[in-house]
């Protein structure tokens, strides 16, 4: 039997999406462009990752009349009363790793599996890359922020995690079969508990485990930084120099608007922490722009606050309406051409940031891995997520480097190799 599938959306998914490769591969599916089975795994953030993932779905129908055609995820999720697309089989966010069982037994009788998700469990997966130096652990799913924006939690269901115990035996697995970065993923990754285990739990424990050089977190918010996650951030050299914290906006009255919990000055402070405890974090963030009702004085506040945080890297998304949510009834949308107009400034405030981190870098020394060879190259991250390129032998891929950096040539920062493990 031969597979194809395609993804849509966020790093969680393609983590699902892996799960399910994965699955199908070791009960003898090999990956192929004239597949008998097709999977979609769907986004639904935007009105336009729905309409992409109808697209794709009618594409892949016409393209392999003959495979049996799997959809799943969010947007399944959010349309299951009102799905408009011709499939198969039809999971919604619950029973993904069932899918092998869902294929064997279609039998030309459509297979519809979307529940409710408000009491949805913690589906348990798992995933070892053993051609990857860096291995994603999804420690948690679901949201209970309920920014106005978002549609994730309704389509995602409650904050659940995984059983801590799991987690270490996962990371432990993981380490053992050679990887030396764990990556912890989720969809509020910060809010993650067992019970009164907490995040900050977590952590501690994990970077503690013999043969672990980084730990990284996919994200997280700012108020879930709490003393006890500074405390590890402050202590230990494994959890990694560089911190994904979504801003969203720097004003005060559109992080009102979209329902955010904390301000301006809150989020600057708690940054400014940060860095204190460790000079050289990278920090990245993401931002929208265009929200509804943001005036060019709202716009100007929010430059003014991300050069305030000196952020290293800025993912920067015009609004967009999501059916269901409190922002898509909010009046004073802001027209395209000035969202994209906006856009343009903080990607430009973006590089600029980008190259002033880069450049303090020129003259240091770092270690980092190499995961990719490239002409004679290694490419790779350090642990602040400098990108490297060096040159060096390909039996040097996955092994610990001491660079020097020389040079900066976006996006990667060259470097010559000292010395290696």
């Amino acid at each position: 039997m031969k597979y194809k599938i395609i993804t849509l959306g966020c790093k969680v998914n393609e983590y699902e999406s892996e799960v399910v490769a994965n699955l199908l591969e070791n009960h003898g599916y090999v990956k192929d462009e004239n597949p008998n089975v097709c999977i979609v795994n769907t986004c639904t953030v935007t009105n336009t990752a729905d309409s992409k993932s109808r697209k794709i779905i009618r594409s892949l129908r016409r393209k392999y009349p003959d495979a049996i055609l799997v959809i799943m995820g969010c947007m399944v999720q959010n349309k299951k009363d009102k799905l408009d697309v011709d499939a198969d089989i039809i999971i919604g966010n619950k029973h993904k790793t069932e899918i092998l069982d869902y294929i064997n037994d279609y039998k030309m009788k459509k297979i519809y599996v979307v529940e409710d998700m408000d009491d949805a469990d913690f589906e348990d997966m798992s995933l070892n890359n053993f051609d990857l130096t860096r291995a994603y652990i999804k420690i948690e799913d679901g949201c209970d922020n309920y920014c106005s924006y978002c549609i994730i939690p309704y389509v995602r269901g409650h904050v659940r995690s995984k059983l801590h115990d799991k987690v270490i035996k996962e990371a432990e697995a993981l380490i053992a079969s050679g990887h030396k970065e764990i990556v912890l993923t989720g969809i509020h990754t910060g809010h993650y508990h067992d019970g009164n285990y907490s995040f900050a739990d977590l952590l501690k424990d994990l970077v503690k485990i013999d043969g672990l050089k980084r730990l990284r977190i996919s994200s997280i918010e700012i108020t879930e930084i709490n003393d006890e996650v500074m405390d590890v951030i402050k202590n230990s050299s494994v959890l990694v120099n560089h911190m994904h914290i979504p801003l969203q906006s720097g004003s005060d009255e559109m992080l009102k608007q979209m329902n955010r919990k904390y301000d301006k000055s809150y989020f600057i402070n708690k940054c400014l922490k940060i860095k204190k405890i460790k000079p050289d974090m990278n920090i990245t963030t993401d931002v929208i722009v265009g929200f509804p009702g943001e005036s060019e004085e709202h716009f100007e506040e929010c430059i003014e606050t991300i050069k305030k945080i000196s952020f290293s890297k800025i993912h920067v998304f015009p609004y967009s309406d999501r059916a269901g949510t409190r922002a898509s009834f909010m009046k004073n949308k802001i027209p395209g051409n000035i969202k994209k107009e906006r856009v343009r400034k903080l990607l430009d405030v973006s590089k600029e940031l980008e190259m002033n981190y880069m450049s303090k870098h020129i003259g240091m020394e770092f270690t980092f891995i190499p995961e990719v060879y490239d002409n004679g190259y290694l490419i790779g991250h350090t642990g602040n997520y400098l990108l490297i390129r060096a040159m060096g032998d390909e039996s040097l891929l996955g092994k610990e480097i001491i660079v020097k950096i020389s040079k900066v040539e976006y996006p990667y920062l060259f470097s010559e190799i000292k010395d290696f493990d």
